[in-house]
């Protein structure tokens, strides 16, 4: 099982293959941003990778950074990530503070749109 790691939070141990929004809200337990609902069409459920960036990277996630101008080292989407190895997140888009009323809609269990990995 891998271990996800959130500055500040703590090290949780989370499903292979989860993606990275669900378990940084489900068992990290944070208010992480993803007002889209995880189809990598905002940056909202942007998180900054301390250790352990995937190196794979989906066509939709890699657009949506490039048309954002996030250009930021280790900036990455987290709707567009599968835990499959241990990993260290800083939250950088978070609910409290935001103004938003609420996190965002619910995420998918796949990743969307079908992940064209590159």
């Amino acid at each position: 099982m891998p271990k996800l790691t959130v500055d500040g939070v703590g090290t949780f141990d989370v499903p292979a293959g989860k993606r990275l929004v669900k378990a940084l809200t489900e068992e990290a337990g944070t208010d992480q941003l993803h007002a889209c609902g995880g189809f990598s069409k905002c940056t909202t459920c942007r998180v900054k990778l301390t250790e352990g960036e995937p190196e794979k990277m989906t066509a939709a996630e890699k657009e949506t950074l490039r048309v954002r101008e996030v250009t930021e080292p280790g900036v990455r989407l987290s709707c567009q990530i599968q835990c499959d190895h241990d990993m260290s997140v800083e939250l950088i888009s978070r609910l409290e503070g935001s103004g938003r009323k609420d996190q965002g809609s619910a995420v998918s269990d796949d990743i969307e749109p079908d992940p064209v990995w590159t």
